[in-house]
């Protein structure tokens, strides 16, 4: 089976929550595979984001690219709803000054969402600038 970047809007994926929305940094810019775009947070913590695939997934390596995130939570589901999510992954981030957070994860585990909550920062705001995963689809989801 081909790895792909499970989490691109390209592959089909979406962010159908987020905790907060500026409307010149929206949620989907974590998954629409620029670089140069972002979401940021509108302070208060913690904050949230949940990544749909639409299926059911195998993700072997997650990288996170984000700016001022201090402690990341993350929790995946296998329902075919948004529910049931389980503790897959806690981390406590590096601050790097001047430069973007690239947080490697190597990490197996099978899904149909991802819950990312950003626990606490290092600043009042913090910026998720992508999510990928690598990874293999087992199934699509049936009706």
């Amino acid at each position: 089976m081909r790895k792909i970047d499970l989490c691109l809007s390209s592959e089909g994926s979406e962010v159908i929550l987020a905790t907060s929305s500026d409307e010149k940094h929206p949620p989907e810019n974590i998954i629409d595979g620029n670089p140069e775009t972002f979401w940021t947070t509108t302070g208060m913590f913690p904050q949230e984001f949940i990544i749909c695939f639409h299926k059911h997934v195998r993700i072997e390596r997650l990288v996170i690219q984000s700016y001022f995130v201090q402690t990341l939570k993350i929790e995946k589901s296998t329902s075919k709803e948004p529910v049931d999510f389980e503790q897959w992954i806690e981390k406590d981030l590096v601050h790097t000054e001047g430069q973007l957070q690239n947080e490697e994860i190597a990490h197996d585990g099978s899904a149909t969402y991802l819950r990312f909550i950003i626990v606490s920062a290092f600043d009042h705001f913090a910026s998720v600038h992508s999510v990928s995963a690598e990874g293999t689809v087992v199934s699509n989801l049936s009706s």
